[in-house]
């Protein structure tokens, strides 16, 4: 009987790397789970409330491209096999908002973000650097970054036209989403962040969605 192969941290790297490679060419893991708007009619938007759609969705989905880069970083660096499965399992469920978004974003005639390379080396940089502090400052990061996104999601539930039912029912599962994978790191051990932390990633996160709004 063959013996098991053990991954070195570098064969890890590696490994990832080239997980990276094929996100950038292709698309991001996902939980193959049905798009939550797809059985839902399209009701008419005027040109001003479509646009204000597109934005939202196009800021969600540069966040998304930010929370693969996050959870890849933190895999890389993540001290057991354990935390490592469960970064990679939250970034199937990232996976599914993510292409949900861009299929919002192709029915409102828009775009994504031209800054999402971007985002999405910068989140790899800033999850290495949360896993190398060990796995319950890794949680930590998760809770706090999730419980960040979730504020957030429920602002762009209140400035999203009435009528966009669409965007309405994506946003409200990836809020619920967001909210089992704060849950989860918490159960996980996840450590309280000390408060310029949170602060910081406060100030990044505006500057993420500020930009992508528009660019």
């Amino acid at each position: 009987m063959p013996s098991q192969r053990h991954y070195s941290r570098l064969d890890r790297f590696l490994c990832e790397i080239d997980s990276l490679l094929g996100l950038c060419v292709k698309t991001a893991p996902t939980t193959q789970r049905p798009n939550p708007a797809a059985d839902i009619s399209e009701d008419p938007l005027s040109d001003a409330e479509k646009k204000l759609s597109a934005a939202l969705m196009r800021v969600n989905h540069a966040g998304e491209v930010a929370a693969q880069g996050l959870y890849l970083g933190q895999s890389l660096s993540a001290k057991t096999s354990a935390t490592r499965q469960q970064m990679r399992t939250a970034a199937a469920e990232e996976g599914d908002h993510l292409n949900w978004c861009q299929q919002r974003l192709h029915e409102l005639d828009s775009r994504t973000s031209h800054l999402n390379p971007l985002w999405h080396i910068g989140s790899i940089i800033i999850g290495a650097v949360a896993g190398q502090t060990g796995d319950r400052w890794s949680y930590g990061f998760v809770e706090e970054t999730e419980q960040q996104v979730m504020q957030h999601l429920q602002g762009h539930l209140d400035e999203l036209p009435a009528q966009d039912r669409k965007s309405r029912a994506i946003l409200l599962q990836m809020k619920q989403d967001e909210g089992e994978h704060a849950a989860a790191a918490h159960a996980a051990g996840a450590a309280d962040l000390p408060t310029p932390v949170k602060k910081l990633m406060r100030l990044s996160a505006k500057l993420m969605t500020v930009s992508a709004r528009y660019i």
